[in-house]
């Protein structure tokens, strides 16, 4: 024997040994010895930390990283010795039987370790180990594949035509036909091999594709960073216990094997993976010194801070001062993104004539985030079934799947047909789809259903001249409400506001047509000082910042949300269909109310932070069923222009003149709610 293989056999054994891998190898082995029954293979995980591997011998954990086939092999006969020596499996009759799969926890932090999905040549050819990234862009059904299989030889004298000598086991990379085939031949006396077919061992199989994360890049439809790359889905094998551990849409950290599968005259390029980790970037932890300098100059009023925001945002797209109520909506909508389940969604809807307008602002602001996608009118909002190069069912993840934890735009509303917006209509109830999978189309038994969950808020509107050009327009309007009739009115109510932008088509503001026009002289001109104090970069910093405070809300604004929304439900309704106020109105207010406190960069929701979630909310509910007896002025955020410190103070008046107000409706129509008020 190979002196060499042989110290690293003892050092497997040492690692082993202190690692506690021997105890969970001596456990597994138990289960296989109390079933009493024998196997064609018996499979064994080993768990490899390359660090102490390396400490203990470099030649060992160098093979384990460079040559993880042959380094399975010695572990293999590492783990027959020990089986035969304590007598652990009693039906184990030969090596061959043994099947090791080594899972190494981590790669070392090198770049000849990390395969990246994007770089050029993709490096295939080594068998060994190395990390990558990406998004999974479509999965397949969990199928079965051969693990291992018995073979006996034709020939009866044969040693080989009893017993466990000829045994295939799946290989990283191989397909099918290399382990169970028909023409296999032995390797004694060159007679045909047949398999022993209740021998052959089954195992689960789900094949994945990722592309890497700079896809979002490409998907947001603008993009301050102008560079080019290429981008390619590779194809990922997850087998066994890695079955249905990747959800379509997340981004994962893997560690796996490449190979090159032949399929016919195509040769594929895929990765066997061996270990899965979810991926999650971590935020900034600061904010920049302008935005700091900016929060403690407003710190006298809980109002000012975000209003100077909104003022300000998107100042590259829109002059300042301009569209304040959406930029702000938009803000609010930008802080409420994350992964979660239970998430408080906050999507929006934007009736407007300014299309042209409204588009560049929100491309711009979707671009604010890691996951902000832009979706294309040519494909699918929604998961489809497709067949992959297998022919099996694959689910493609699409633009409200891949924008998950963030925004999916998906512009013009009144541009897509009636199946297609009641199936937003159902997603934006529940945030889930169900994908349908035909058994006979993809050569399944039986027809399965996949859920799949749609964790991301949704921004469109609609044009008004269009709209008004395509039906009659209703005649009996109540007082502030406006015709959204081309749209199904419950498609309406399932996003939490609809805005109207304050500037129609036919009267432009002049700060508005000369931004456009000096824009369209000057695209890379910053043309206000604030564009400079305040730089995206900073505005993408904030947003990720504030989006990961974990607020709460005081009782002080959680009894004042209660109690418009109670006062609200009584007052809106009519004698037939009863409250027009829709059941997600509570949790469209408790949204606002924790985005605005988030803006805040605060971590309690105030009673000033409901304030403007309910004056936003009751804005949108005037447009869809007309004021009511709370009344609020058409523009009641912002209803005058920013321009100094005492237009900043004169809002705050205004803000506290509708606090009272408020307490006062929820007094008259809602009396069974208890309200602090503070008479000043």
């Amino acid at each position: 024997m190979d002196p060499e293989i042989q110290k690293m056999r003892e050092v497997i054994l040492v690692y082993l040994d202190r690692s506690g891998g021997l105890q969970k190898f001596v456990h597994d082995c138990k289960k296989y010895n109390d079933s009493k029954q024998s196997y064609a293979v018996y499979r064994f995980i080993i768990s490899i930390n390359p660090s102490d591997i390396a400490e203990l011998d470099a030649t060992l954990g160098n093979h384990i990283l460079h040559n993880p086939l042959q380094a399975a092999q010695i572990f293999q006969s590492v783990c027959f010795v020990a089986i035969k020596t304590l007598s652990l499996i009693e039906q184990l009759q030969t090596e061959a039987q043994i099947s090791v799969l080594l899972k190494p926890t981590h790669l070392p932090p090198l770049p000849s370790y990390v395969l990246s999905l994007s770089a050029y040549p993709f490096n295939y050819t080594s068998p060994r180990f190395y990390m990558s990234e990406g998004i999974v862009i479509a999965m397949g059904t969990v199928t079965k594949y051969t693990q291992g299989a018995r073979f006996l030889c034709t020939e009866e004298t044969c040693p080989f035509s009893e017993g466990f000598r000829c045994i295939r086991v799946h290989c990283p990379g191989a397909t099918e036909s290399a382990t169970v085939r028909t023409d296999f031949v032995c390797s004694l006396c060159s007679s045909p091999l047949q398999e022993d077919m209740k021998f052959r061992v089954l195992g689960d199989k789900q094949i994945v594709e990722m592309i890497d994360a700079k896809i979002l890049n490409a998907l947001k439809g603008y993009s301050i960073d102008k560079s080019h790359f290429r981008i390619q889905a590779f194809t990922l094998f997850l087998r066994d216990e890695l079955a249905n551990k990747m959800t379509i849409g997340n981004h994962y950290r893997i560690i796996g094997i490449p190979a090159c599968v032949q399929n016919g005259l195509q040769a594929t390029a895929c990765i066997e993976v061996t270990s899965v980790q979810l991926y999650k970037p971590n935020g900034p932890s600061f904010v920049s010194d302008n935005f700091k300098y900016l929060l403690s100059l407003t710190s006298s009023s809980c109002w000012r801070f975000t209003a100077i925001l909104a003022n300000i945002f998107a100042s590259q797209v829109v002059p300042p001062g301009t569209y304040n109520t959406l930029k702000l909506a938009i803000l609010l909508s930008l802080v409420q993104t994350c992964e979660k389940e239970n998430a408080d969604y906050l999507d929006l809807l934007i009736m407007t004539s300014d299309t042209l307008v409204i588009d560049r602002l929100l491309n711009y602001s979707l671009c604010l985030l890691p996951r902000g996608i832009r979706h294309p009118p040519s494909s699918d909002i929604f998961p489809s079934v497709s067949k992959d190069k297998h022919g099996s069912a694959s689910i493609q993840a699409c633009s409200a799947v891949l924008a998950k934890g963030g925004i999916c735009y998906i512009g013009d509303l009144s541009s897509y047909k009636k199946d297609k917006l009641e199936l937003l209509q159902s997603v934006l109830e529940s945030r889930t789809t169900t994908v349908f999978i035909p058994g006979k189309k993809y050569g399944e038994e039986a027809d399965q259903q996949v859920t799949v969950s749609v964790q991301t808020n949704f921004w469109s509107f609609v044009d008004v001249d269009s709209s008004s050009k395509k039906h009659i327009q209703k005649e009996n309007f109540i007082i502030g409400q406006m015709d959204v009739s081309l749209i199904p009115f419950n498609l309406v109510d399932g996003f939490g506001l609809l805005i109207y932008s304050e500037f129609p088509s036919c009267r432009l503001s002049s700060p508005v047509v000369h931004h456009i026009l000096k824009k369209a002289i000057y695209p890379e001109a910053m043309l206000y000082k604030v564009s400079q104090q305040f730089r995206t970069q900073d505005y993408e910093e904030f947003i990720l910042f504030a989006r990961n405070l974990q607020v709460e809300l005081s009782s002080e604004a959680e009894s004042l949300i209660q109690g418009y929304y109670l006062a609200s439900r009584r007052v809106r309704r009519d004698s037939i269909h009863g409250s027009t106020l829709s059941a997600s109105a509570l949790k469209i207010l408790i949204s606002l109310a924790k985005a605005h406190a988030k803006l805040s960069l605060r971590q309690t929701v105030l009673e000033e932070d409901a304030v403007i979630a309910v004056l936003l909310l009751e804005s949108s509910l005037t447009l869809k069923h007309g004021t009511s007896a709370l009344c609020v002025a058409p523009n009641p955020v912002f209803p005058f222009d920013l321009s100094d410190e005492d237009s900043l103070q004169q809002r705050d008046i205004y803000l506290m003149q509708c606090h009272h107000q408020l307490l006062k409706f929820i007094a008259a129509y809602s009396p069974g709610i208890h309200i602090n008020t503070n008479e000043e």
